[in-house]
């Protein structure tokens, strides 16, 4: 299996359970893997026979700027379905940081992997 990446998207977004965290916005990072066969697009050379990764990073800017979650959890499983639902990616793995959150630890999240790798 190929893989196509997204690292480090850092998006603006209110997640958090603290009040505090509800009243401002806040930094995530997105790290993605994603599954999807790299031959058809290297043999024609053409665009619209990738996975575009500029128009999943958009998609995913715009969820998670006008989203406003308390876990990251949940986060990170909405982004994941869309990415699979809209882009038809069988297999994705996706980490998601909160920067900053933990006094002492560079970023707190989660990774989560969903779809069938092949």
């Amino acid at each position: 299996m190929d893989f196509v990446f997204i690292e480090d998207l850092r998006i603006d977004t209110v997640i958090g359970i603290y009040d505090w965290e509800r009243r401002t916005r806040q930094t995530i990072a997105l790290d993605i893997e994603l599954g999807f066969d790299n031959t058809r697009p290297a043999a024609s050379d053409a665009i619209g026979d990738t996975l575009d990764y500029k128009a999943v990073s958009k998609r995913l800017i715009a969820f998670v700027e006008g989203s406003s979650f308390q876990l990251v959890e949940t986060l990170a499983e909405r982004c994941a379905a869309i990415v699979r639902d809209e882009f038809g990616v069988a297999w994705l793995r996706l980490k998601l940081s909160k920067p900053g959150a933990v006094r002492g630890a560079k970023a707190v999240g989660v990774v989560i992997e969903r779809g069938t790798r092949a």
